[in-house]
């Protein structure tokens, strides 16, 4: 076994899940980082109002995505640059709900994932004061990334994973989540449940 696995951020137009405008994907193989992409996003009519607060923060706005791919056209490409890796993000509750409502609104069946949440293992992993993104990833030694630009987040969250997993021995995912008690979380069209590890 390896530490393979896709590490993927969102960031959303307004507080309505199925708001996604942006997304960052990279992925590790073996422990290192050897592909990374993102785009943005056109959200669905009816959750494409973007809010000052959310554009505050990411700085994407509405005529950014003007010409962008729907989330139908470009969910392909989303899971074709994923394949079967297990998904991790940091606060994954956020993004697989983003994943799976964004996914309800245009009408797409909810692809089957794995995942796990990298607050988790930072929280496991490092005493620090907080577990925000900027704070876990320089206690794995990744500094000075761009917030809040998804592919940028989504490559602090594989420096965190991978930071982790050397510090506790893993050489697969399922066993850095083991080595922490924790468990791999499933996405799919029953929604967001939370499964065991297999032995």
């Amino acid at each position: 076994m390896s530490l393979d696995f896709t590490a993927i951020d969102f960031e959303t137009a307004n507080s309505s899940n199925a708001s996604a405008c942006a997304v960052g994907l990279v992925r590790v193989r073996s422990g290192r980082v050897v592909a990374r992409t993102g785009w943005l996003i056109r959200p669905a009519v009816g959750h494409d109002r973007f809010l000052e607060v959310n554009v505050g923060i990411h700085g994407i706005r509405p005529q950014d995505v003007v010409r962008a791919p729907s989330w139908s056209d470009q969910l392909g490409h989303l899971m074709a640059f994923a394949g079967d890796d297990v998904l991790v993000a940091h606060n994954a509750g956020f993004d697989m709900a983003v994943l799976r409502s964004s996914c309800e609104a245009a009408g797409d069946a909810v692809p089957a994932y794995r995942y796990l949440c990298s607050v988790k293992v930072s929280r496991k992993t490092y005493d620090i004061p907080s577990h925000r993104l900027p704070l876990s990833a320089a206690a794995a030694g990744h500094r000075g990334f761009a917030h809040h630009d998804a592919t940028e987040d989504a490559e602090a969250c594989a420096a965190i994973i991978i930071d982790s997993a050397r510090r506790a021995g893993a050489g697969a995912i399922e066993e850095l989540a083991d080595a922490h008690s924790l468990i791999l979380g499933t996405l799919g069209d029953a929604g967001v449940r939370r499964t065991p590890v297999a032995a």
